[in-house]
């Protein structure tokens, strides 16, 4: 029986900071009390005075590679990464190869997890223009939600037919997630820098040409058809000032139909990082400028904008190095995206409390994850502890993705990741991983 009593620490949980112990028996948080002694001998005592133990982040959107782009990574080296950066859960994204857009794809990859992943996991199913009966046959309690992508992207899971969308927004009650960019707008951006250009753009037009009405056109429409057909939309990593304006905080989380994800990459960086970070920092969509920057972080705060994710997509460097329209977008962030969010704290920009409702029971909340997300007796112990005070550089050498470089290379954080727990098992311990692969199936409490 794994038996383990966590002293001393903050307990971050549900807007409330507490100072207390915690004891995990098993999977399970048995108990949480403001002290609690050892009552077997077999207990293993870890204090974290001085430190924050929050709940595991819940990444609502990752592309860990597998099948089919294993050279980038795999759900087992990314999945690592990621308890290693206090990310506990991954529900992960379609467009691998094959791209999942049958069950038996799909299942093929939760296969795959049950045998490699350090942390708990789902994967999306994924819809195309003609795939409907096999979107339509995605059981609500085992899988994460159905992923359609409304502008360019890996593969071939471009859904531009109006009918299509329509009746699969109309068809399904499962949680429908978008990637809105206008791929008629993108063409015709692009066609005019590459007349200038050819293929060798400056990655600083990348923002004109994956523009900020690129996006908002594409959101906009989804955000009617789901007005329209009473469809569950979540929108993915929404990025430009005047999208914020689409979403509302007039009403509980729970009962939003329409909710939106931020990630790390446009609440950190802005359209001025390019020059010193290049194809680094080339994602799709595209870091934009300061004012949609700050325009987010308003949205965030104000919960307009309720997920911050990652969109963890590793490419090797030498795919970042090629000229700009063979050059991939995206890039890896799981390892870090959890104390940059503290490194946010430290600004005093966010609160911790916050911070947790974001990366945590949103998340739990918006996906319907049954027993995690929270710091609750009887949930999974799926637990961080967060040290606020031990600072530390992001190098070569203590970068844990298979691609082997971060655009956070070079930063200082002030806050460190001491311990993960997944399942009740302490996975991650002071930079070390170890060789536990104990995440299990993600289950959602739906009808």
């Amino acid at each position: 029986m794994n038996r383990i009593l966590i002293k001393n620490a903050r307990i971050v949980n549900e807007g409330t900071i507490f100072e207390g112990d915690l004891f995990i028996e098993d999977k399970f948080i048995k108990e949480i009390a403001e002290k609690i002694s050892p009552k077997t001998g077999d207990v293993k005592i870890i204090d974290a005075e001085g430190s924050f133990l929050i709940p595991g982040a819940i990444d609502d959107q990752v592309h860990f590679r597998e099948p089919g782009l294993t050279h980038k990574g795999t759900i087992e080296t990314e999945s690592r990464a990621a308890v290693a950066g206090g990310i506990t859960s991954f529900i992960e994204q379609p467009n691998t190869i094959p791209n999942a857009v049958t069950q038996e794809l799909l299942e093929q990859k939760y296969e795959i997890a049950s045998q490699s992943s350090y942390a708990n996991y789902s994967f999306m199913m994924g819809g195309t223009n003609d795939n409907l009966e096999e979107v339509l046959k995605t059981n609500p309690k085992n899988v994460a939600g159905i992923k359609l992508f409304l502008g360019s992207s890996t593969g071939n899971m471009l859904v531009d037919d109006e009918a299509v969308l329509e009746k699969i927004f109309s068809s399904t009650k499962m949680l429908i997630a978008v990637h809105c960019e206008d791929e008629a707008t993108i063409r015709l951006n692009l066609a005019k820098y590459m007349e200038e250009y050819g293929d060798d753009i400056p990655v600083k037009f990348h923002p004109e040409i994956r523009s900020a009405e690129a996006c908002y056109i594409s959101s906009s429409r989804a955000i009617e058809l789901a007005k329209k057909t009473g469809a569950r939309l979540h929108v993915f990593h929404v990025s430009t000032a005047r999208e914020t304006e689409l979403f509302t905080n007039k009403i509980p989380l729970e009962d939003k139909k329409i909710t939106a994800e931020v990630c790390i990459h446009h609440l950190w960086f802005t359209d001025a990082d390019y020059e010193k970070k290049g194809a680094l920092i080339k994602w799709n969509p595209a870091v934009k400028t300061a004012a949609d920057k700050d325009a987010l972080w308003k949205a965030l705060l104000d919960d307009r904008i309720d997920v911050v994710a990652t969109d963890h997509a590793p490419h090797t460097l030498e795919e970042k190095k090629n000229p700009y329209t063979s050059s991939p977008s995206g890039g890896p962030l799981v390892q870090h995206a959890v104390v940059a969010m503290f490194e946010a704290y430290h600004q005093k920009k966010i609160s911790v409390e916050k911070i947790v409702e974001k990366m945590a029971h949103n998340p739990a909340k918006i996906f319907k994850v049954e027993k995690r997300g929270f710091i609750r007796e009887g949930y999974y112990a799926d637990l961080v502890i967060v040290n606020p005070g031990l600072p530390w550089n992001v190098k070569k050498e203590n970068i844990l993705y298979k691609c082997g470089w971060s655009p956070f290379e070079g930063t200082n954080f002030k806050s460190r990741i001491s311990h993960t727990f997944v399942n009740g098992q302490l996975v991650y311990n002071n930079f070390k991983v170890k060789d536990i692969r104990c995440g299990e199936r993600l289950l959602f409490d739906r009808e």
